[in-house]
């Protein structure tokens, strides 16, 4: 396959260069706070740019995979590249550093995987995982966004976001991920309150079909939810009484993390 050719970035309308990298990473940043994807027009009418200098900044960043088509063709996502360069930001995050003993500890606590996912915008990364160390076993993908309403680490971070972004998220498409996710907003909404007042959330081939898992909250120092530490198995060893037994050494865990970050508690919801 051809390689796609490098289109050079331009300045537009006389602007320092300066100017031209500012509206180059004001584009990139709307990505992190926006929607999954976004379209010429969206992303002019946010920065109140012309779409000619939008077209050519993403033209520019889409030969470099920093951004890339949605495959329904419908706007621009966050590319190869992108996902790259965060991931080695990632690496170095406290978040990461304060959670490897503790997951570390819960998979020899529990006999599964064990995760740690960030709050990414309006959708979530896996940070880093420790391996379940039976042969059949679950192993994630790092690095790869996920919408927040499918699955445990998803729903417990959501549960616990601002109402105001919880509600936004509520509004927005609500992907059916597999045959078992929640997509209907009213009864979205009430899971979310049970799982706030529980303080983690289980799901069971919500996001993945055969992965049955439960997440419990992490928190930063201000109080706000950053992410989530779960635990994740087959659904033929992680069924609803799996999760009942896991849900406290989780909590555990992410209260530890959270105290590590320097959270002191109560959580703002």
């Amino acid at each position: 396959m051809a390689r796609r050719p490098i289109v050079p970035l331009e300045e537009t309308h006389r602007s320092s260069g300066t100017e031209a990298a500012a509206r180059v990473a004001d584009v990139l940043l709307l990505f992190t706070r926006g929607p999954a994807s976004l379209g010429v027009s969206a992303i002019a009418r946010e920065l109140g740019l012309s779409k000619a200098v939008v077209h050519r900044i993403l033209q520019s960043l889409a030969s470099r995979q920093v951004v890339e088509l949605h495959p329904d063709g419908h706007g621009y996502q966050l590319g190869r590249a992108a996902v790259a360069l965060g991931a080695r930001a990632m690496r170095d995050l406290d978040l990461r550093r304060a959670a490897r003993p503790v997951l570390r500890r819960l998979r020899e606590e529990t006999q599964e995987t064990t995760s740690l996912s960030e709050l990414l915008g309006t959708a979530r990364v896996y940070l880093d995982q420790f391996e379940g160390p039976q042969e059949v076993k679950v192993v994630l993908e790092l690095g790869r966004p996920h919408q927040l309403h499918a699955g445990g680490s998803g729903k417990v971070i959501l549960a616990f976001l601002p109402a105001e972004t919880r509600e936004r998220i509520l509004a927005g498409s609500l992907e059916h991920v597999t045959p078992k996710t929640v997509t209907d907003p009213g009864a979205l909404r009430a899971e979310l309150e049970e799982i706030a007042k529980a303080g983690y959330a289980g799901s069971i081939g919500e996001r993945q079909r055969g992965v049955g898992s439960v997440a419990a909250p992490v928190f930063g120092m201000d109080g706000d939810v950053l992410g989530a530490v779960s635990v994740c198995g087959p659904t033929e060893r992680f069924d609803a009484q799996a999760i009942e037994e896991h849900a406290p050494k989780v909590r555990k865990a992410a209260e530890e993390v959270s105290k590590a970050l320097g959270w002191t508690g109560p959580v703002s919801s």
